[in-house]
């Protein structure tokens, strides 16, 4: 008879839920200092400082600018396309290019590509649309959008090890721990 050892699943890190939202950011504070890079937070709300903890920035203004600006040269260059290249009309004796006209539908278009550009950079920035995520299986991750604040060490990080790392999360003091299954 062969002994048949059975795997164990992959889990998708380590959950600690936290009280307040400084217990969160102290306890980011110190993942980052043991060397944690793959950490995530959870709050109901946003929580001065833990973006900074993290090291994550926003880079959604810089697509809306880009995006705006883009549709700055869409909107000018097309009036410009318009007016001067294509159906040039002489009216009245006015210059074709008559850029005051063009400040209206350029200005709109501008608000136009900065709009989608930043709706669509949210999304791509958040991984969305994203049906599941292996948090949800967790009865105690649906107060995250309630009253509690959650820390997760994710396992794909290389510091990870389940034993040292639930060590170092049961030392944070945290109102429990989960193991998050993948």
């Amino acid at each position: 008879m062969s002994q048949h050892k059975s795997a164990e699943p992959a889990i998708y890190g380590l959950m600690a839920e936290f009280d307040h939202a400084d217990d969160l950011v102290a306890a980011a504070k110190a993942a980052k200092e043991q060397g944690y890079d793959e950490v995530e937070g959870y709050s109901p709300m946003p929580v001065h400082g833990l973006s900074e903890v993290l090291g994550q920035t926003n880079k959604v203004p810089l697509f809306t600018l880009c995006g705006a600006i883009t549709g700055l040269c869409v909107g000018f260059g097309l009036e410009y396309w318009v007016n001067m290249i294509n159906y040039p009309m002489n009216i009245a004796g006015k210059p074709d290019f008559s850029w005051p006209a063009f400040v209206v539908p350029a200005y709109e278009t501008t608000i136009l590509f900065g709009a989608l550009t930043a709706a669509l950079g949210m999304l791509v920035m958040n991984g969305l649309p994203r049906p599941h995520h292996p948090l949800f299986g967790i009865p105690a991750f649906e107060n995250a959008t309630r009253n509690r604040f959650f820390l997760v060490i994710e396992s794909t990080d290389p510091r990870f090890d389940l034993a040292k790392t639930r060590g170092f999360l049961e030392g944070l003091h945290p109102l429990s721990l989960a193991e998050v299954p993948n």
